[in-house]
């Protein structure tokens, strides 16, 4: 990636680094085109209208994707999930978004992708699912994006410190990654089907540390990307960079769990709440429970 532009959140833009000022470059921008696959031929992230075309976050000056779509380049995603689900003579393919219920009937969420195995008559003999996790953002990303679009150059500068746009990794995993391997994941794990996640590797990283299993005794796998520079840094290759084979119950276990906090703390705050709702009572400020 380019080093010399530091001071700016943007990475790629419709697809190339904004240092790119190439004509394909260019066409894509004016057009707002995506070439990562999109279910059509043009972004669509957050509006059809006006899309906010970031495919990655220039953070710490590492492109961070924020846009799943960017998984989705050369579909490597699909073919190297599918040889962990599948044995290498599987014919199969997948299918987006696919309503899953439970045992009453009630929504537990579209899985992103399901890889379906099937014979010669086009019966299905196995299926697994692959769900992938870009990283959710705070601060403002709109005011940088809009700005670069209305003068496009590699010497892009974004000095506004106000809620200067960043990954929220947190978000990400408390409100996306953990409540959908709780609801699907639980079900395909009574199934007995494998399941995938994409996600990049600083994402991964900010998890718990997971138990490693063999491939061979692996039900759940995490597939590491990263964004590597290609072309003299004027185009970022999606590459897989490491696969993390654990089982369901123990990544579950892990990433679901939340490692208690100051007992004290909490008790003290507490105290305070109490003692504002019963100002008859003495005041115990410094309390403890061990």
């Amino acid at each position: 990636m380019n080093t010399t532009n530091k001071h700016q959140p943007l990475s790629e833009i419709f697809g190339f680094p904004i240092h790119n000022q190439s004509e394909r470059a260019m066409r894509y921008l004016k057009n707002k085109l995506c070439p990562f696959n999109n279910i059509v031929s043009n972004c669509t992230k957050n509006s059809i209208e006006l899309p906010l075309g970031v495919c990655s976050l220039n953070y710490k000056n590492k492109p961070v994707i924020v846009c799943p779509v960017r998984f989705r380049e050369d579909w490597k995603i699909m073919s190297e999930a599918a040889a962990f689900i599948f044995d290498e003579t599987a014919i199969w393919t997948h299918l987006g978004e696919i309503k899953m219920k439970d045992k009453f009937g009630k929504p537990a969420g579209n899985i992103d992708y399901v890889l379906v195995s099937y014979d010669d008559k086009g019966r299905i003999t196995d299926f697994g699912s692959l769900e992938v996790q870009a990283v959710y953002i705070s601060g403002n990303l709109t005011g940088p994006f809009n700005t670069y679009l209305e003068n496009p150059t590699p010497d892009f500068r974004w000095p506004q410190a106000l809620k200067y746009p960043k990954p929220d990794y947190l978000s990400s995993s408390r409100k996306r990654l953990i409540p959908q391997i709780i609801a699907k994941g639980s079900i395909l794990r009574q199934w007995n089907k494998k399941q995938a996640v994409v996600m990049q590797t600083v994402f991964y990283d900010t998890l718990p540390s997971l138990p490693e299993v063999e491939k061979s005794a692996a039900d759940f796998a995490f597939f590491l990307y990263d964004l590597e520079s290609v072309q003299n840094e004027m185009h970022l290759e999606l590459t897989l960079k490491r696969i993390v084979y654990t089982k369901f119950d123990a990544a579950l276990e892990q990433i679901a769990g939340f490692e208690a906090g100051s007992l004290t703390d909490f008790t003290q705050q507490i105290q305070k709440k109490l003692n504002a709702k019963r100002p008859d009572i003495d005041n115990f400020e410094n309390i403890a429970v061990e």
